[in-house]
């Protein structure tokens, strides 16, 4: 947890509270008792990859995900969970047994278990994220890394960091979790006919490079409000180019005029 600045004293005149009081780079974004940042990028991130996660391969009504929600993996501990920053699931409906919005993901109760997960790397969180914490202690529930590999077997368990826009992958090779590599810059899951990669560009008007989700091919995923734009755009371009090809026929046609040539006989001819 993060400590206050040490005191200022006031000055006569005093100084206004925002030069005087804690920053919220001096107070704590984090429950101590569930360590992680809710801030901005906890929100926006895994909105992005909730509105881009369409696998092309999938039937849209059998694909689920969710950002921040208790993920229940253990029958013998039924109050263990973890809360993954976001995860994708497939051949899963979007409400739980087709009638309610989910509450919590209980693996136990669901018919299949996520496919990839993603943390967003927090000073409070990595080593359990990068699994270099572990609990052995049978009464003291394991780790993020220990669960997604050992107990739930998620394929794909991919790490991102804000701080240093380092981007890592592991894949589920047999028992352990083998690092993946990029290809062309990206992480390619070919069982959903997607990839993930990072790309610098403005979601929510706010520029900066973000995680999503390609297609294999490395073209990106449009969330619908970038469907709409392009749509906009596409239809913007069209009106454009068909007045250009009117001018030019306007043209063509004072200029065949100009040689004595009246256009209306061409018609008639052809």
């Amino acid at each position: 947890m993060n400590s206050f600045p040490r005191y200022i004293p006031q000055s006569d005149p005093p100084l206004p509270p925002w030069e005087t009081l804690p920053t919220m780079y001096d107070l704590p974004s984090d429950n101590p008792e569930e360590p992680g940042l809710p801030d901005d990028f906890h929100f926006l991130q895994p909105l992005l990859l909730y509105l881009t996660f369409q696998p092309i391969n999938w039937n849209p009504e059998l694909v689920y995900s969710a950002a921040d929600l208790n993920l229940y993996y253990d029958l013998q501990h039924p109050l263990w969970y973890k809360r993954p920053d976001w995860f994708g699931v497939v051949g899963v409906g979007k409400l739980y047994k087709g009638q309610d919005l989910r509450l919590s993901y209980v693996t136990w109760q669901e018919p299949a278990n996520p496919f990839v997960v993603v943390e967003l790397l927090s000073p409070g969180t990595e080593d359990e994220d990068l699994g270099t914490r572990r609990e052995n202690a049978a009464d003291k529930p394991p780790s993020k890394w220990e669960v997604y590999e050992r107990i739930l077997r998620i394929p794909y368990y991919v790490v991102f960091s804000r701080y240093t826009n380092e981007l890592r992958a592991f894949q589920l090779v047999g028992a352990h979790y083998e690092p993946m590599n990029l290809t062309n810059g990206y992480l390619l899951m070919p069982e959903i006919d997607l990839s993930l990669g990072l790309w610098q560009g403005s979601f929510r008007d706010i520029e900066r490079l973000w995680l999503r989700w390609f297609t294999l091919a490395g073209e990106l995923i449009l969330a619908p409000t970038e469907e709409a734009a392009a749509a906009t755009e596409r239809a913007i371009i069209a009106e454009q180019e068909a007045a250009q090809a009117k001018r030019k026929v306007e043209q063509l046609t004072e200029r065949l005029r100009q040689l004595g040539v009246n256009p209306d006989e061409l018609d008639e001819l052809f």
